[in-house]
């Protein structure tokens, strides 16, 4: 395995999750085993939680982005990545990620806990003074009532703490009650997932479904400076506290449903200035956001503008110059994929009838469609807390699942040159130094054709 020491200092933001559940098991209460009921257990794991996030976390989350939550948090650390690990490697001491189908039984009980759970996540959130707030919006949605409520299925809830709300400022319009609907579904998943199996997952899926995605809207489990998150900012504070209709979470953000491709795009000049400005000269800016090119779900392999520079100045000058603006925009739809959305963990294809493919081997290639109308050939790898997930057998993905609200964003450590001969993958680019000349003729058999719509 070969990773830089600075990995250390920097839990792998972009790919890595804890795979011990003791981890999680310290944030729980200590004295847990000797609490008569549920609610005192969840009292208990939130009450230690709210001080500290009074007093710290605030600090660092003052700043609210345009797009309603901390956009930028998800690309904590990716610079000090490197180096991914070699699949082929043998680590005994990670096993392999279990991501089988959705556990239907009876929620298991947290350790130490000899009372079996009484009551469910709504009524478990009702009564504890740590999620009055939460509460208070539930209560006005008489169908989610009704779903927390419910023993249909086996639930998670990431449940925000009172002390998450004091962090929304108190100026500003109050936002519809579609939109509140839709945040807190997003807090919510339609599975059973403790601990244990958050742990072992890349992502997860929320009740929240917007149009433009096509599926659940899922939710980034990663770790990071921050220690274990949801959508690489909100905290976990609290875990395992069980239900007779699922388990609840507690979590120290609320969590906002992400944006668009686009806007997520926009809003981190520091990472993608240059692919912005891309594709605002191309016009494909335009198309992504508009609402004439309908779609369902799709994959944007980002490059990053370290991606670009390593093209070189020349080549860089010669894209974004009026003669090569044509070569840009075919270089740029090489690198989106519509209606077809390749998450770490699952895989959601609209252009079939199909249900989502989740349930995979350690390592599985796909070819996805481009916009360009060449494939993309993408080969993913998963050994125990470890993704590697690389395009045309080259370019390594080093930020794994930027979610949105009509896709996925997958930062590329390479921008993605169409090889000599697509059909065959025969002189696929690998790095080496490229002239305008030779960077021309790998573009001009696809300049002139018609390319697909977005």
């Amino acid at each position: 395995m070969k990773i830089t020491p600075l990995l250390a200092f920097a839990p792998l933001a972009f790919g890595l999750v804890i795979t011990e559940s003791s981890v999680f098991e310290q944030l729980q209460s200590s004295g847990r085993k000797y609490l008569a009921s549920a609610q005192n257990i969840l009292d208990n794991a939130l009450a230690k939680t709210v001080e500290t996030t009074k007093e710290a976390e605030n600090k660092v989350y003052n700043k609210i982005h345009k797009a309603g939550c901390d956009v930028d948090s998800w690309l904590e650390g990716s610079q000090l990545y490197d180096e991914s690990f070699n699949p082929s490697e043998d680590h005994p001491h990670h096993p392999p990620p279990q991501h089988g189908p959705p556990h239907h039984g009876k929620p298991k009980h947290p350790p130490h806990h000899d009372h079996k759970p009484n009551e469910t996540i709504y009524q478990l959130i009702s009564k504890s003074k740590y999620t009055t707030k939460l509460a208070k919006l539930i209560d006005e949605y008489d169908d989610l009532v009704q779903v927390l409520n419910g023993t249909k299925a086996n639930y998670t809830l990431f449940a925000p703490t009172d002390a998450a709300f004091e962090k929304i400022p108190d100026h500003g319009h109050k936002p519809s009650k579609e939109f509140i609907k839709n945040v807190l579904l997003y807090h919510v998943s339609g599975d059973f997932y403790p601990a244990g199996r958050v742990l072992h997952s890349y992502t997860i899926p929320s009740l929240y479904e917007p149009s433009e995605l096509g599926h659940a809207q899922r939710l980034t489990v990663r770790v990071t400076l921050k220690g274990p998150t949801i959508n690489f900012y909100s905290k976990l504070v609290a875990v395992n506290i069980f239900a007779t209709n699922g388990v609840i979470h507690g979590v120290d953000s609320i969590l906002i449903p992400p944006p668009q491709v686009a806007d997520i795009i926009d809003l981190l000049p520091g990472q993608f200035s240059t692919l912005d400005l891309a594709l605002s000269k191309t016009g494909l800016l335009e198309k992504m956001k508009s609402d004439d090119y309908p779609h369902e779900g799709g994959t944007l392999f980002a490059p990053s503008n370290f991606a670009f520079q390593k093209l070189g100045p020349r080549i860089n000058a010669f894209l974004f110059s009026k003669y090569g603006e044509k070569y840009l925009k075919a270089l740029l739809e090489y690198h989106m994929v519509v209606n077809q959305t390749l998450y770490s963990d699952a895989f959601y294809d609209a252009t079939e009838d199909s249900e989502e493919s989740q349930d995979r081997p350690p390592y599985y290639h796909y070819d996805l469609p481009s916009v360009l109308g060449k494939p993309l050939a993408v080969d993913v790898a998963r050994y125990g807390p470890f993704v590697e997930i690389k395009i045309n057998g080259f370019s390594k993905v080093t930020i794994h699942d930027g979610v949105a609200k009509d896709g996925v964003i997958q930062v590329v450590s390479n921008v993605l040159v169409p090889p000599k001969n697509a059909a065959s993958g025969e002189g696929v680019w690998t790095g080496e130094e490229l002239s305008v000349e030779e960077f021309m003729d790998r573009l001009e058999p696809f300049v002139d054709d018609e390319v697909m719509d977005l």
